[in-house]
């Protein structure tokens, strides 16, 4: 089966990648970047485009019968997810999988959620084979800040204090994986989420015992964290990433039991677990120094 993986070069789309050569899949990725497009694994052809582009949007997806389609957070995000969708469907692609955001509907007034809603909506209308995979907030987020856990033994990300129920990418990666290249998951939604609900408390607790040296939660001065953000992120991305945590923070991102049941049958083993993602992570680290100029992140 030849695959169209968008966003393949990123931290999920080359999980992507890495499951369906582990299937045999004949595999592709379009990428806006040359050099990403010849740096691909073996085996991966790269298709150079702009999916804001409607040229490279009708031709991308001639030949496919399977598109994985991830699209980065911006403002143009919706539009080129429909040109995206418009293109596949002119292509006769058969089946579609989609990453969305874990428990989207709940938060329509946030931006980074409510591209996702319209996308859904798009794709089960358009008459294409779909799976929506809805994606937690992933554990592979924490590689932003090794460098300010390692040089200032502080923990940025502001979870809050209720949970939310991270997810490894891998689990991603062979989710979708399985989704485009098996049948019976057409026209089906899966959460895609971690067992252990994670707070911001419990996962400086983490770091430090893995680690081997205390890490502090940095807290949610919400104000701060917009300013210390912007310095190294477009303004309108602070903010739209401001206004999601603060819905974790009051809210939380948990996930049930059936979600985690659902995604077990699907894989075919449980949910990796952060503590078990931190300590191989941890092992990785050492003996790696800090980056000075990058120590302020987030």
């Amino acid at each position: 089966m030849s695959i169209v993986v968008t966003g393949g070069t990123g931290t999920v789309g080359s999980q992507v990648v890495a499951a369906l050569l582990g299937r045999g899949a004949d595999v592709a990725v379009l990428t806006r970047d040359e050099a990403k497009a010849s740096a691909l694994p073996e085996g991966v052809r790269g298709v150079v485009g702009d999916l804001q582009d409607p040229a490279a949007a009708r031709s991308a997806f001639k030949g496919a019968q399977a598109v994985f389609l991830l699209n980065a957070l911006g403002p143009c995000e919706l539009h080129e997810a429909l040109l995206a969708l418009a293109g596949a469907r002119a292509a006769g692609v058969r089946r579609l999988v989609y990453l969305s955001v874990f428990d989207v509907e709940r938060a329509p007034h946030l931006p980074h959620f409510a591209s996702k809603i319209a996308v859904e909506g798009a794709i089960k209308a358009s008459g294409v084979e779909y799976t929506i995979l809805r994606a937690n907030n992933f554990y592979q987020n924490d590689y932003w800040y090794r460098d300010a856990m390692l040089r200032y033994g502080v923990y940025p990300q502001p979870l809050g204090g209720i949970g939310v129920s991270r997810v490894d990418v891998r689990d991603i990666g062979e989710a979708a994986a399985i989704a485009l290249s098996e049948d019976g998951h057409s026209g089906v939604t899966v959460n895609l989420c971690g067992p252990d609900p994670c707070t911001g408390q419990g996962t400086a607790a983490t770091w430090s015992r893995v680690l081997d040296r205390e890490i502090a939660y940095g807290g949610e001065d919400m104000d701060a964290w917009e300013a210390q953000t912007a310095r190294f992120m477009p303004p309108w991305l602070a903010f739209d990433l401001r206004l999601m945590y603060e819905y974790f923070i009051a809210h939380g991102l948990l996930a049930g039991e059936e979600d985690l049941a659902r995604q077990t049958r699907l894989l075919g083993h449980p949910p990796r677990r952060f503590e078990a993602f931190a300590a191989e992570t941890a092992s990785s680290w050492r003996g790696r120094p800090a980056s000075p100029e990058s120590a302020g992140r987030l």
